[in-house]
């Protein structure tokens, strides 16, 4: 198939799909005339790649996680890969709503103030 369908058939742009290409992630064939085309499991390979980059992963560490596509197991040292991300991603969340009750308190507080400096009716 050619790389507008397949942009159609999973959502993701042609842009995307090159970049995907690019990166090691999936590959093409070239026609005669240089037009990429893909073969019908493209179509899941592009999926699994959202779903991963969805998932917070990063292009090199999806790129590390395809031979276990082929053969249906993960290795020790790519499930210690997934876990040191599901870190990463756990120790971004606590920063994240450590910026929040901060920003909920400055709100509040320009709130008491505002509230403070208003005209009594």
């Amino acid at each position: 198939m050619r790389i507008g369908e397949l942009s159609e058939r999973t959502g993701a742009s042609v842009r995307s799909l090159r970049y995907y290409e690019q990166q090691g992630l999936m590959t093409s064939e070239r026609t005669p005339s240089g037009q990429r085309t893909f073969h019908a499991d493209a179509v899941e390979r592009v999926r699994l790649i959202q779903l991963l980059l969805a998932a917070g992963l990063s292009s090199p560490r999806i790129l590390e996680m395809m031979p276990c596509i082929h053969s249906g197991t993960t290795t020790r040292a790519q499930r210690r890969m997934l876990e040191g991300e599901r870190l990463r991603i756990e120790e971004r969340i606590a920063e994240l709503e450590s910026a929040r009750e901060r920003l909920s308190r400055v709100i509040r507080i320009a709130r008491e103030r505002d509230e403070e400096r208003a005209p009594a009716a």
